[in-house]
């Protein structure tokens, strides 16, 4: 009976002691949220952070939203990255710059001639085009499989070193591929969270940039459609002017505009305030010199 009892008074004690878990769990996912705000203030100063489909609040695949967050800021710092690389690569092709030697081995030189970027893509042999998709892939496994993962403690955006795990690389590779050459490696931690939004920014940047390129390759509007549009934009036109002058006219004078009579508020206040003392100073100034050509002209 006293055992029962006291098992009975544990246990209901036990439903009043905090849970650790959950407490360490948002703990966590406010720094996560706090890193996510600071970044984006640095990133953009006016806009600061924003986030209008409430996407850092949600959680996919399970997962909790530190998890989630870590996703999101590792998915844009990916996009950013291969946005730059296709940018550059689409002017650096659109000028005719390659490689001086063959495609081939069999003397296949570059589709540098076939015209823009993907029209040269589109004359590269399957062949060539397996090996770029596959060397992203593994690319893609590499990051994935290595290392701590972004979304288990590990930092968004970073990418592991070949160096540090050769297990999973089928031959030896002399450079990594994030910061081949060290440069970055004495760099202080300052100079490290500046570029990263640099980094961001120019990512941001490179997407609009290249989805802009690969838009107008792909729909280029006629001479027709051009013209049609035009006439849309005048129609268009027309009735927004009568559409702001009815509206700002049934809410200064009640009545004026019978189909608008109750549906907008009453407006009192006078629109060109800041301006009416300056004309009325300007109209007194010109009293004088009603007739004279300053007035007239």
């Amino acid at each position: 009976m006293k055992t029962s009892v006291l098992a009975l008074l544990l246990g209901s004690a036990s439903a009043f002691a905090p849970s650790t878990t959950k407490s360490g769990a948002n703990v966590a996912t406010r720094a996560a949220m706090d890193d996510l705000e600071a970044i984006a203030e640095k990133s953009n100063p006016v806009l600061k952070y924003y986030d209008p489909l409430q996407l850092a609040s949600t959680t996919i695949w399970g997962e909790t939203n530190e998890s989630t967050i870590a996703f999101l800021r590792h998915a844009e710092i990916k996009h950013s990255r291969v946005a730059m690389a296709a940018f550059v690569g689409y002017i650096v092709q659109s000028n005719g710059i390659h490689f001086p030697f063959p495609l081939t081995f069999d003397g296949t030189p570059y589709p540098y001639a076939a015209g823009s970027p993907p029209e040269q893509w589109d004359a590269l042999p399957d062949a060539s085009k397996w090996q770029i998709l596959l060397f992203v892939g593994f690319l893609e496994w590499f990051s994935e499989a290595a290392g701590t993962h972004y979304m288990r403690g590990g930092k968004p955006g970073a990418f592991p070193k070949f160096s540090d795990h050769p297990e999973l690389i089928p031959h030896p590779v002399p450079l990594n591929l994030f910061d081949p050459f060290g440069f970055s490696s004495k760099a202080s931690e300052k100079k490290k969270a500046a570029g990263l939004i640099k980094e961001l920014n120019n990512g941001r940047l490179a997407q609009i940039g290249i989805i802009a390129f690969l838009s107008e390759q792909k729909v280029e509007a006629s001479e027709e459609k051009k013209a049609a549009g035009l006439i849309k934009e005048l129609n268009n036109g027309r009735l927004a002017q009568i559409g702001i002058i009815a509206f700002l006219s049934e809410q200064k004078v009640e009545g004026s505009v019978p189909l608008l009579k109750g549906l907008v508020p009453h407006y009192s206040g006078e629109p060109m305030a800041p301006f009416l003392k300056f004309l009325h100073t300007a109209l007194s100034q010109c009293q004088h010199r009603i007739f004279t050509t300053t007035c007239l002209y």
